[in-house]
């Protein structure tokens, strides 16, 4: 059996309402352009009648699949199972809110087979929703461009298209699906494109987002920016640090030394300079000792030594 050109994986959680609606719409795009395609529906705990409803549209439909969690972990846990249950050539991700127009998936998927990107990622350059939420997010984009070096408008669209060998090569977990072209780009998919989609107005139901999870998400761009740069050379990260305030210290304490030598009227523990390089010493040594634990768990980590390999002759 040949694989689905396209795997539609959308992740939901109570959102009962809108999934016949959705699914409607994806087949007419798919059977318009005659794509031979798949729906994952991965239901992250919903309290609601959505799962009644996914299993109904599987009768429907031999196309839908459907994933259902014991509770919820969460959308980048829903994205990941959805990534290793996807089987086409091209794998898409939309939100079930209907705020993602599926009529963007030809081009998309063109953008993938056709122009040759690895990943395409969604930009809604008009949003309907209220400044709660978008200032905050222009905010965090920035914040991600800036770091990480990808010139992308908005990383956290639910909309974005992937070669198959990206979803399969990366790891999505905590709440690390905001940072999905983040993590492409240090698994080593480096060529990422945008395009303009359109940004619907909430239909059914109420939006997911909170102030909390603009908390955590700079939390996870610092973690990700970390493990990605350090994570397989941890003495790298605290080595330079550790060294530097040992020396910082060391110098002071030094300074003090020849000072009490040449100087007798002043006593070394009577100085505030003092304390201060006891200080520098002491954190440089363990920061140093940090390094060097952390390289101990990372040469036994069943993950050190896992890396892509795009070809073998």
């Amino acid at each position: 059996m040949s694989k689905p050109d396209i795997s539609i994986v959308v992740p939901l959680k109570n959102e009962s309402e809108s999934l016949p609606e959705l699914e409607a719409w994806i087949r007419r795009v798919a059977e318009a352009h005659a794509y031979a395609y798949e729906i994952i529906f991965v239901d992250d705990g919903s309290t609601d009648s959505s799962w009644k409803i996914i299993q109904a549209l599987k009768m429907q439909n031999p196309g839908v699949r459907g994933i259902k969690f014991r509770r919820n972990y969460g959308k980048s846990a829903a994205l990941h199972t959805g990534f290793q249950a996807a089987e086409g050539k091209v794998v898409i991700t939309m939100d079930a809110d209907l705020q993602d127009s599926p009529d963007e998936i030809p081009e998309l998927y063109r953008m993938v087979v056709e122009d040759g990107y690895d990943l395409v990622s969604g930009w809604k350059k008009v949003r309907h929703d209220p400044p709660s939420k978008t200032i905050p997010t222009r905010l965090y984009n920035r914040a991600t461009r800036w770091v990480s070096g990808i010139p992308l408008h908005d990383f956290n669209c639910g909309l974005k298209s992937y070669r198959n060998e990206v979803v399969k090569g990366i790891e999505v977990y905590g709440e690390m699906h905001r940072y999905i072209p983040v993590i492409a780009k240090m698994a080593g998919f480096t060529n990422i494109g945008e395009k303009i989609v359109e940004h619907r107005p909430r239909k059914y139901g109420t939006t997911k987002f909170g102030l909390e999870r603009f908390m955590n998400g700079f939390l996870d761009l610092s973690s990700i920016t970390l493990v990605g740069r350090f994570g397989k050379r941890p003495m790298h990260f605290f080595g330079p640090m550790g060294i530097l305030c040992f020396f910082v210290g060391f110098g002071i304490l030094a300074y003090l030394s020849i000072s009490k030598l040449m100087y007798k009227e002043w006593g070394i523990t009577d100085r505030p300079l003092f304390y201060l390089g006891i200080l520098a010493l002491i954190v440089g040594s363990q920061l140093f000792l940090t390094g060097f634990l952390a390289e101990l768990i990372a040469r036994n980590s069943t993950t050190r030594n896992t890396y892509l390999v795009e070809e073998e002759l």
